[in-house]
Formats: structure tokens, sequence, C-alpha cells
């Protein structure tokens, strides 16, 4: 049963949020196109205390920036390759870089934090070989690298994995993936009855904002946009923790079969009743939960 930490931010988060479906594609491609004008594109840290102190900030230029968070007062053993959610048409938010350094903290590593070109402006094509060439570059570096992400992040993370393995570049030790977009055909008929009880994400929107990020509809099943439909023997050890209240997690329990017929390690873990990404959420039993699973998953790897 959820907490009441948990229930109090369900009810919170999608008003503070003001999420609601969109009135139609076109509005919400304009709404969405004047958003980002006025966007402030900076590192997010005011939810991090104490960041100036603790970490060191420099950027590396992909063709956009990706960010490089080196701790002060620990040694980086190796890096947390994250991967940030937001529909792929939001920035980088203050609680994907307090996850982030929490977990890198957690686990000795430096963090990378890649602020790829977002839609309804860009897609895939626009930033995929670039962040998978970048991962690789850490993966090779002593201690290698964990590749992690939330929602479309999360989708992305799993992405970048395949398409190293496919061109035999460094892989990343593990995989951490919470409540990860990974169909975004939206193959899962589930999706349509998942839509009615979740109070964050809809349809309308999902499937806007999956049409912008593939660019085109003959992209929408490529391995590049929606991993789950893949190849997925031989990617790294990887957990994905994700809840029932949530519209994505109809394509996450479809990574789940498709794992296990292609014989990959992934660790699942559903939790009944949570919504969308609770594993970052803060203040929440559920998250600290869940990030003890990842640390767990991933903290064994060289220090």
């Amino acid at each position: 049963m959820p907490s009441r930490r948990h229930e109090t931010l369900a009810f919170l988060v999608p008003r503070l949020r003001r999420s609601r479906d969109l009135d139609s594609e076109p509005a919400e491609r304009a709404r969405v196109e004047q958003w980002h004008r006025s966007l402030d594109r900076s590192l997010p840290t005011r939810a991090v205390p104490g960041f100036a102190k603790r970490w060191d900030v420099s950027v590396t230029d992909l063709g956009f920036p990706s960010y490089v968070l080196t701790p002060r007062h620990r040694p980086a053993h190796r890096t947390l390759y994250y991967v940030h959610g937001g529909g792929y048409m939001a920035p980088i938010d203050p609680f994907h870089v307090r996850y982030a350094t929490r977990l890198a903290d957690a686990i000795g590593a430096r963090v990378v934090l890649p602020d790829y070109p977002l839609a309804p402006e860009h897609t895939w094509r626009d930033s995929h070989d670039a962040l998978v060439g970048d991962l690789a570059r850490w993966a090779g570096e002593p201690g290698g690298a964990v590749l992690a992400g939330d929602s479309a992040g999360g989708g992305l993370a799993l992405a970048l994995a395949v398409s190293a393995r496919e061109r035999g570049l460094a892989p990343p030790t593990h995989l951490a993936l919470h409540a990860p977009w990974v169909d975004l055909t939206t193959s899962t008929p589930e999706t349509d009855a998942v839509d009615a009880i979740d109070p964050w994400l809809f349809i309308g929107k999902l499937r806007a904002y999956a049409g912008w990020w593939a660019g085109a509809p003959e992209d929408l099943g490529r391995p590049e946009v929606s991993p789950a439909l893949a190849d997925l023997a031989g990617l790294p050890p990887a957990i994905m923790l994700y809840g029932t209240r949530d519209l994505l997690h109809p394509g996450c329990r479809l990574l789940v079969r498709r794992a296990a017929d292609a014989g990959w390690d992934l660790t699942a873990v559903e939790e009944p009743d949570l919504i969308h990404v609770y594993g970052l959420l803060p203040f929440v039993p559920e998250a600290a939960r869940a990030f003890r699973q990842v640390v767990a998953l991933v903290g064994g790897a060289a220090r």
C-alpha cells in the first residue's frame, strides 16, 4: 500500500506542474516552442544543498552541452552517465541533478549530464550519435560508467546501450532505469486503460511527443527510438523500477518479457499503485527503498 507521503505527492505534483492533456497537437507544438524560447538552459542546481562547495562543473561540447560534475572532497572512481527525462521536450530539472549527485555520492562517481536537444525542434537524429560516442568515451575510462535515466531519459539510456553494443563500443557496466519510456509506438494495448488512472501523464501528449522525437512515423519503431523492440541480448546487467499507476508501465512490462526472451539480466521492480518516476520523489519512503535497490545493484562495480 502506498505511503501517505507518496499519496500526498501523487496529488500535488500533477497540480503543481499543471498537468493536463493537450488540446491539439499543433497548439501543443506552438506552446512548447514558445516555452523553449524563454528557457534558461543553464544547469539547475538549486535542489542540491551546498552544490557549489561540493561539485566542480565543466562543460563538454558535443554539438550541445554535456555537464561534467566532479566531486571536490572525495575521489571519483567511475562515472555516472545520467540521461534526464521530460518527454524529450523538457530540459534538465533540479530534481534530476539532485538525484544524480546523490547516486554518484553513494557509488563513488563523477556525474555526466548531457543536455541533449529537445523536441519538437529536434529529433533523435540530432543527438544520438554524439551521445553514443560520449557514453563510450566515459565507459572506457577507469572504473567504467553506470548508465542511468528516468522516463524518456531512461528509454534514451537503453537506446544508447543498444547502439553501443551494435557498434562494438565500450559498454556501461550497469543500467539503472526509472520508469523508462521504451516503446514510443505505444504498441501495448493496456496503455489506453492506464491513462484513466495516471494522475500525471496523458495519452495525447505521449503520442504527440513520441511523434516529435521520432521525426517520422517510420522511425517510431527503430531501436534508437523504441529500444524495447530492439534485440536485447548481451546488454549489461540492469535494474528497472516502475509503478503501476504510470502510463508507461505497460511498456516496462513489455521490456521485462522481451528481456526474459533474450536472456538479458534485467532486475524489474514493479510497485503497485505508485506513480511515474516514484524513485525520484523527495522525502518518500518508496523512493528511499528504490535508491537502496539501485545502489545494491550498481554499487559493487569498480570503486
